[in-house]
């Protein structure tokens, strides 16, 4: 996947599934929908990861308590 934003990510997962629930696309362009959904999910899974693990290095631990 090219390198984008988490909140890039975010929008386009929004229109994919927006595209999804309509219904209107036809089985093979569904299933290519799809496939970009679940690797856009992926991506912004990583990201919040990756970012809740920086605040936890940076945050001393008793305020994390």
């Amino acid at each position: 996947m090219e390198e984008m934003t988490f909140e890039s990510a975010l929008a386009r997962l929004e229109a994919v599934v927006r595209e999804i629930e309509s219904g209107k696309a036809p089985l093979d362009k569904t299933l290519s929908l799809f496939e970009e959904g679940k690797a856009l999910v992926e991506y912004c899974e990583k990201a919040l990861t990756d970012a809740e693990q920086r605040v936890t290095k940076v945050t001393p631990t008793e305020e994390r308590l």
